[in-house]
């Protein structure tokens, strides 16, 4: 095999492969949001989570892609791990698709998907019909590069190969075939693309990939298929990494299974040979018979296989409160995934801004501030996801977005800025309380009546404006009672002060509580204001003009 031919099998393996991961993400992009739904409505049922997974990777064509998806949703919170195993037993099935799909006979198709998807990605207006042509070009690219792999100029010339042809007839042992199949989709980083080398093999000669042989490779190409998964858990969440050690649980009982069957039973390889004549379509039906029986086995042991991963990855003690519960910055190739990590840490920021709100106003109203300690550590971790969620927001708007995805994250900035200064201001009357008592001094009960009527106000709108955020929807009618709890505070606010100005011309309070009072209010009425821009950003249908 010349240096030429070496390149040129490099160079259909590159489009391969290229097409594969381009097509992948054009399917992403249009399914991903479907699939955020779909997933978000998932039951415990281990089967509907298994026929799921199967749906799901049959359409984006990556069972690890599939898996590393959920990992994004286990960080999230909208499914466990139970849920997931599930989901991902049935992705190994549906990545089967993409090898029946090569031992396809397709002579003239795929230049008319290169020539189709061309024209539909670079003319196309619509963003989604320029993905559509993405799926298109890219599924055209990989038949293209595969059949350019099996051409006499690369594969082809293996066949005038002494050295390959008298390797391949000797090839029997079941040690060798794992670790060369293992060790090919370690590097291509994909079990589609293993497998789609060798049904280019197989189609170019019966005699380069003799099923005796092929079978061990296509057992240990599955049980290398989670290495990119374990490569994407370095350094992440607890439920990540479990996610990863499922995925290999599973190709390793496949392994279990079918390397006792093919030393044992020769009858299977000659069955699966007598199948077809065509080599490729034989590597795929051992491929697809590899998955579905694994599969069948591993489902009625879901919860065995969820516990053995959680005495294999065991839940890490956290020396820091200032870390993220959800997102995993290690996980950012599925952007919806990516959105429901951010929403589920921009919700327990808010929690933590609520908390310490009624914990400050609660406090002032009895003038006792023995909580101040916890107040101040909350108010840390609420500034410490303020910056960090901004940063990786930040790094994640730099790679390419939906309009959707990208419109929500925008939003989500001015939200968390609303919701860090919310618990500044608790703070602040916190602080108040100190001061109140260093200096001894005392508030009217009409005084503190107000105050706790504004409170109360407040914590209705601010509860009311995350809730409408978070399901992202806020119509015209709350939108309006929104508003006028909002001006009401406004009008309370300024009636207290004036009411409190006209207890110190009757000598009722001291001036110097005044004050205290006054900066008091004022963070309540800031409050307010930032709880309705909460709300606001939830109006898909208009422009965040209303910031302070």
């Amino acid at each position: 095999m010349s240096f030429l031919n070496i390149m040129c099998l490099l160079g259909g393996l590159g489009l391969f492969l290229f097409g594969m991961k381009y097509m992948s993400e054009g399917l992403n992009q249009v399914a991903g949001k479907k699939m955020k739904e779909v997933l978000e409505k998932l039951t415990r049922n281990r089967f509907k989570g298994f026929l799921l997974g199967v749906l799901v990777t049959a359409v984006i064509q990556s069972s690890s892609a599939t898996t590393v998806m959920l990992m994004g949703f286990l960080n999230a919170g909208i499914m466990d791990l139970a849920q997931a195993t599930g989901v991902i037993i049935g992705a190994n099935i549906g990545t089967t698709v993409t090898a029946i799909l090569i031992s396809l006979q397709m002579k003239s198709l795929p230049y008319i998907c290169i020539f189709v998807g061309m024209v539909m990605a670079l003319f196309c207006k619509k963003q989604t019909q320029k993905y559509i042509g993405q799926i298109i070009l890219g599924f055209g690219i990989l038949f293209f590069g595969l059949k350019y792999m099996s051409g006499p100029d690369a594969m082809g010339v293996l066949k005038e190969s002494e050295a390959f042809l008298s390797f391949i007839q000797k090839a029997d042992n079941p040690i060798l075939g794992l670790l060369i199949g293992f060790v090919m989709c370690s590097v291509l980083q994909s079990s589609s693309a293993s497998i789609g080398v060798l049904q280019a093999l197989a189609a170019t000669s019966a005699e380069l990939m003799p099923m005796n042989f092929a079978i061990y490779l296509i057992i240990g190409i599955n049980v290398g298929s989670a290495m990119p998964l374990f490569l994407s858990a370095i350094g992440a969440k607890t439920n990540a990494k479990r996610a990863a050690v499922i995925y290999f649980i599973f190709d390793f009982v496949g392994m279990l299974i079918f390397t006792p069957i093919a030393l044992i039973f020769p009858q299977y390889m000659e069955w699966i040979s007598s199948l077809d004549v065509n080599g490729s379509v034989k590597v795929a039906i051992a491929h697809i018979i590899f998955k579905v029986v694994t599969a069948l086995v591993m489902l009625p042991f879901v919860n065995v296989v969820v516990k053995l991963s959680e005495k294999i990855i065991k839940n890490k003690e956290h020396e820091t409160r200032l870390r993220f519960e959800f997102i995993d910055t290690k996980i950012m190739d599925n952007p919806v995934a990516t959105q429901l990590q951010i929403r589920s840490e921009v919700e327990r920021m808010a929690c933590l801004a609520r908390n310490n709100f009624c914990m400050a106003c609660e406090s002032f109203l009895v003038m006792d501030d023995s909580k101040k300690r916890e107040l101040a550590d909350n108010e840390e971790l609420i500034n410490w996801l303020n910056h960090s969620i901004s940063d990786f927001m930040v790094t994640v708007t730099s790679r390419e977005l939906t309009g959707d995805v990208s419109e929500y994250i925008g939003r989500l900035f001015h939200v968390i800025t609303d919701l860090e200064r919310i618990g500044d201001h608790a703070e602040n009357i916190m602080g108040r309380i100190e001061i109140a008592k260093e200096n001894d001094i005392s508030f009217t009960d009409k005084g503190m009546n107000e105050f706790k009527e504004i409170y109360e106000l407040d914590l209705e709108l601010l509860d009311r404006s995350i809730g409408a955020f978070l399901n992202m929807k806020l119509n015209d009618d709350e939108e309006h009672q929104l508003h006028y709890i909002e001006d009401t505070i406004d009008y309370l606010t300024l009636q207290a002060q004036d009411n409190h100005v006209e207890r110190l011309r009757e000598k009722k309070c001291h001036t110097s509580s005044g004050v205290i009072f006054t900066k008091a209010l004022q963070d309540l009425e800031r409050v307010g204001d930032h709880s309705y821009n909460i709300a606001w950003a939830a109006r898909t249908d208009k422009k965040l003009i209303r910031q302070i």
